[in-house]
């Protein structure tokens, strides 16, 4: 029974998606949301970053993680900052000797919804009918589950219902 962490990373607002795999039943473990408010200083929200994914791990145990790739920003402050969040998640995750694959957003929004420009809404509501949830997740923790999701199906882990 494969446990798979997703990771959407922003400096904010990391969503975190914690999957379980047996078979085609795919459960969500956990998911959410590392916020950050505003007034926090930069290197601050990359500590709580690293810690919070850190406190998950050793709750979870995940045999895998997935991250969402690396994406082309214009703005090199944006740029930074994302890289500087991602950074975090990914020193966490390697810390804990996860192996670790990314998958661009336009992949993770295909494998979800069939579209690979799917809005957020469609990517939330498609986690909360693929995985059984009660609410619709909040768009940041519904990307990552889309992660999570996305590796399970491409490493074979997740099979796939046989065509009739």
């Amino acid at each position: 029974m494969p446990i798979i962490i997703g990771i959407d990373p922003s400096l904010r607002s990391t969503g975190y998606g914690i999957i379980r795999v047996e078979g085609r039943d795919t459960r969500s473990l956990a998911y959410g949301v590392i916020k950050n408010p505003d007034k926090i200083v930069p290197s601050r929200c990359l500590v709580a970053i690293h810690q919070q994914i850190t406190d998950l791990l050793q709750r979870y145990q995940p045999e895998a993680a997935a991250v969402e790739g690396i994406i082309y920003l214009q703005n090199y402050k944006t740029a930074i900052t994302l890289g500087s969040a991602r950074g975090a998640a990914l020193l966490a995750l390697a810390e804990a000797g996860l192996p670790i694959y990314e998958y661009a957003p336009r992949r993770v929004k295909a494998a979800a919804t069939g579209r690979g420009a799917a809005q957020k809404a469609q990517v939330s509501f498609m986690m909360r009918a693929l995985l059984g949830l009660t609410d619709n997740p909040p768009p940041d923790a519904a990307d990552a589950l889309a992660l999570a999701l996305t590796h399970a199906q491409n490493s074979g882990l997740r099979t796939k219902p046989k065509e009739i």
